[in-house]
């Protein structure tokens, strides 16, 4: 990870270090786009020696991942060659399986969607349907993608509402559909698809494609509000899951002790209060709430910013922005902590969940947060 007090990433120049070294170097051919960058820019970002960048990039070149991208103009020595990252190189799948819904996109290895499908999905019913829909929906966006057959795809990474266990792929008692509770869904995916799979919590999957595309890595916290409510962490630099890859469960703190029942099991959940203020039609209500638990997560963690998304605030942008912020800048005001911490809306709805869930098969190759769990159904090392 990028050393943030002097610019420079944590570079090893060890043979054990091999892959990580590389990622650093991939990272940086990724951030740099179509105008590239160059060897020595390389050596002086990751702190590598010129000899172990000028490996890494004849190594990169090799296997189709990198290529050059013209010279920089001469300084007085010999012009430098400036390399660029192949998107086409190769793709991830993201698949997005919602409450009643899923959605597959085939993202190339910048991160750019070049096909996606979205088609009906009930995930209540039994095990072996949603598996083999998730399979058809993967196999369908790759279809969907012509010229893409023959480049490498590296994996598929699964997002769903949770709890779930992020490191063996197996869910929990998803909230509204306990009988998936201890579920092998990697290994069950893995084997329909002849893919490797990453599973994650679709608030995780949307933190983590947010992240990457934040150029200043400050924390925040991402809040989706769909056909469920929960949270994306990233502290750190990086995707916050917790010591049991629980961490997020936003929409299931207590706001009401004796307040409505929710799918959880327990009563007056945020989830609960907010969606039936959705249903009701009361949306100021519903942001009122969304609100009060993003002050309370404000006043827990110290976030730096709030980001929220999802279906349900892409329907009404502007409500759910302006009645989130109202709450916390009063809740700023009175405990005098200082100016409120910035709201803002990311795009595409339900979108940032499923190009998301592609990033968490992506992010490894790059060294950056969210390295898939290894393990059966694992993503293997780098191919470099």
């Amino acid at each position: 990870m990028v050393n943030r007090s002097s610019g420079r990433s944590g570079g090893a120049n060890l043979p054990s270090l091999r892959h990580h070294n590389a990622s650093l170097v991939l990272d940086l051919l990724r951030a740099a786009g179509e105008r590239g960058i160059s060897r020595l820019e390389l050596a002086e970002r990751t702190g590598l020696t010129p000899q172990a960048v000028s490996k890494i990039t004849t190594r990169l070149r090799a296997e189709g991942l990198a290529a050059e991208a013209g010279r920089l103009a001469s300084t007085g020595g010999k012009p430098r060659t400036v390399l660029r990252l192949v998107p086409d190189a190769g793709y991830a799948v993201g698949l997005h399986l919602d409450r009643d819904g899923t959605t597959a996109v085939l993202v190339d290895l910048a991160g750019t969607p070049v096909a996606t499908r979205t088609t009906p999905l009930d995930l209540g019913a039994p095990a072996a349907e949603v598996v083999g829909a998730a399979a058809r929906a993967v196999q369908t966006v790759r279809a969907d993608a012509p010229g893409t057959e023959d480049h490498r795809v590296f994996g598929v990474g699964a997002a769903l509402p949770g709890p779930l266990d992020h490191t063996d792929g197996v869910l929990h008692r998803v909230t509204g559909f306990p009988q998936w509770d201890g579920y092998p869904l990697r290994e069950a995916l893995a084997e329909r698809t002849g893919l490797p799979v990453v599973v994650d919590k679709d608030t995780n999957a949307a933190a983590l494609g947010l992240a990457l595309r934040a150029p200043d890595g400050a924390d925040f916290a991402y809040l989706h509000l769909g056909t469920g409510l929960g949270a994306g962490l990233v502290l750190g630099g990086g995707v916050h899951r917790g010591a049991r890859t629980g961490a997020g469960e936003f929409g299931h703190q207590t706001l009401q002790l004796d307040g409505p029942p929710c799918g959880c099991g327990g009563r007056g959940c945020v989830e609960a209060l907010c969606l039936a203020a959705v249903a009701r039609g009361d949306l100021a209500e519903a942001a009122r709430v969304l609100g009060t638990a993003a002050a309370n997560l404000v006043g827990l963690l110290d976030i730096g910013r709030l980001v929220l998304g999802g279906r349900t605030v892409a329907a009404d942008e502007d409500v759910y922005a302006d009645g989130v912020r109202a709450v916390v800048e009063e809740r700023a005001r009175r405990e005098g902590t200082g100016p409120a911490v910035p709201v803002t809306v990311a795009p595409g709805g339900d979108r940032p969940v499923v190009e998301g869930a592609a990033h968490l098969v992506l992010a490894p190759l790059f060294g950056r947060a969210g390295e898939a769990p290894a393990g059966p159904g694992g993503l293997a090392a780098p191919p470099y």
